[in-house]
């Protein structure tokens, strides 16, 4: 289809930082045209093992990729929400060949926090069976790996190189960075800087719904729900007969329940800080400034000193 308009943003993660509520939040913009299907991948192509293909919808061909954009063509901006795009080393160039005046936004979160909460989503969907800290370094150790093969719990906050891909693909003026804990805060001063970045009316933000919750943490009912989520069947027959939005309402308010979150490891906890204090330096040295909203989880250390970041020599290693 020679005339298709490729999407010119691009909201490319990190996982479980927030791009489903901004994917939410902007979908409501007059001017935004978002697919129905939040997260294509179609820039990562991503081939997951058998054991987790039941797990992740994409669209791998140009026809079905196009097709999402169908009714997109008097939207003056076009958005893909995948966060696959920044892990995956070639989803930058990619993007680029086709479209290389995208502006790229990121959405970040206190690597230790992120990835807890993965973990947590990966074992409420019987994904995983192992402790945290266990299934930490059981998959940092894997031979094999990649989106839908390994769970990717640490390379998935390494921000810097990924964030530095793009800002030397698309330039720095670019590449918008923002912060889960702005967006839970200052949701309205959020979407303007990005209203602004995007280069659309602002205005339109005073009159979206930014209360909201979207993603928020639930616990199976039991077991069974666990098992049945993480059955092939279940969610090919949740995927041949209900639209995506109405399989995850269902999922969200019949199998799942409200509950607080299951507090972290503290030798978890502390394996992680360890592990991403030199990230979190280099991340500060790229966009120059300060990052304390990323290190929200090193407050609840005892070895913690306000307003200072621990002293990490080496990186351990799991």
């Amino acid at each position: 289809m020679c005339d298709f308009i490729w999407p010119n943003f691009y909201i490319v993660g990190a996982v479980k930082s927030g791009t489903t509520s901004l994917y939410a939040y902007l979908k409501q913009h007059p001017q935004i045209f978002l697919p129905e299907m939040k997260e294509p991948h179609y820039f990562s192509q991503v081939k997951p093992a058998r054991e987790q293909d039941h797990l992740i919808q994409r669209v791998s061909s140009l026809r079905e990729y196009q097709h999402l954009y169908r009714r997109s063509e008097h939207f003056s901006c076009v958005g893909d929400a995948s966060p696959s795009y920044l892990w995956c080393p070639e989803a930058a160039e990619r993007i680029y060949q086709v479209r290389p005046d995208a502006r790229i936004i990121v959405i970040l979160r206190d690597p230790v926090q992120r990835a807890y909460a993965q973990y947590l989503m990966d074992h409420n969907e019987g994904v995983i069976n192992l402790p945290f800290l266990q299934a930490l370094k059981k998959d940092w150790s894997r031979p094999d790996k990649g989106w839908g093969i390994s769970q990717l719990y640490l390379e998935l906050g390494q921000y810097s190189g990924q964030i530095a891909r793009y800002q030397q693909r698309f330039g720095t003026q670019n590449v918008l960075v923002c912060l889960l804990e702005d967006l839970h805060k200052k949701p309205a001063q959020t979407l303007l800087e990005i209203t602004r970045f995007l280069g659309i009316d602002a205005q339109a933000v005073h009159s979206m719904d930014l209360k909201s919750v979207h993603n928020a943490y639930r616990l199976p009912r039991g077991n069974w729900a666990r098992r049945l989520a993480s059955h092939p069947l279940s969610r090919r027959i949740g995927e041949q007969f209900f639209p995506r939005r109405w399989g995850d309402y269902i999922w969200r308010h019949f199998f799942l329940m409200e509950s607080p979150k299951p507090p972290m490891d503290s030798e978890a906890r502390q394996f992680l800080q360890a592990f991403y204090e030199p990230e979190l330096q280099q991340l500060e040295q790229l966009l120059g400034r300060p990052l304390p909203e990323l290190r929200k989880s090193w407050m609840k250390d005892p070895h913690w000193e306000s307003g200072n970041s621990p002293t990490v020599k080496t990186t351990p290693q799991p």
